[in-house]
């Protein structure tokens, strides 16, 4: 029987390359975000692609909390049983601390730690019932250190990691993985406005190795692998004054 995946924030970026990456792969995906229309259009491609044995779409707002633990049953029953949950919507909006961009951080928290715990959370509660499954989250190399115009940003994906350690701590022996992902730069247009992307890859690439890394079951990568497992470790001792030119 193929695998089947939820993948939220499905209708663009590394949600909607990896959709396509897993349908070429013979997955059965469940495909959410708040854009239907766009999903609509990328389910009609994906089956005229590659014709995957299933393909279920969803209006879901990660922050409409309520309705993401309605959603996770429900793609499941769609979809004939989940096997992967992949906490992967999130947002940037480049906050500025003291100079009024607090509904920025607001929105960031929000998307990227509130949604992404609701999503793991509701996943962890189909998984205990089924009695196995796999939970996936992006945080992003900005966790290795907080980044000058990116502090919600940086502190939400911090925070979603430290929180995937514990959901791997308490499902231990539950027959549930819990897989923690941390991009670089990926081509998205979550980042595709900023003048320095180093070590930037394509999102296509980008899918390639996320896909390869969840079917290995890993329990944690940067995405590539190298540079950033290396220059993830060297941000945490980089000095104030460098972090802060960056």
């Amino acid at each position: 029987m193929a695998p089947s995946i939820l993948i939220t924030g499905a209708s663009s970026g590394i949600g909607k390359a990896l959709a396509f990456e897993l349908a070429e792969r013979g997955y059965s995906l469940a495909l959410v975000s708040r854009e239907g229309e766009l999903l609509n259009e990328i389910r009609q491609e994906i089956q005229a692609a590659f014709n995957p044995p299933a393909v279920a779409v969803r209006v879901l707002d990660v922050t409409d909390y309520d309705d993401v633990f309605q959603a996770v049953p429900e793609m499941a029953e769609a979809l004939g049983g989940l096997d992967i949950v992949y906490a992967n919507a999130g947002i940037g909006l480049g906050e500025r601390v003291g100079r009024g961009d607090f509904e920025k951080a607001r929105q960031t928290i929000e998307v990227n730690l509130l949604g992404a715990m609701a999503t793991v959370d509701a996943a962890a509660a189909y998984f205990l019932e089924k009695g196995s499954g796999h939970i996936v989250g992006t945080s992003s190399v900005a966790a290795f250190r907080g980044m000058p115009k990116a502090s919600a940003y940086s502190a939400s994906k911090a925070g979603l990691a430290i929180y995937l350690e514990a959901v791997r701590a308490e499902l231990h022996k539950k027959n549930i993985d819990v897989t923690v992902l941390y991009p670089g730069y990926i081509d998205t247009p979550l980042n595709n406005m900023l003048k320095n992307r180093p070590f930037l890859i394509s999102v296509e690439k980008g899918a390639e190795i996320i896909a390869r890394l969840i079917e290995k079951k890993v329990k944690s990568s940067t995405v590539p692998v190298y540079p950033w497992n290396v220059v993830g470790r060297l941000m945490k001792l980089l000095p104030t004054g460098v972090i802060a030119k960056m």
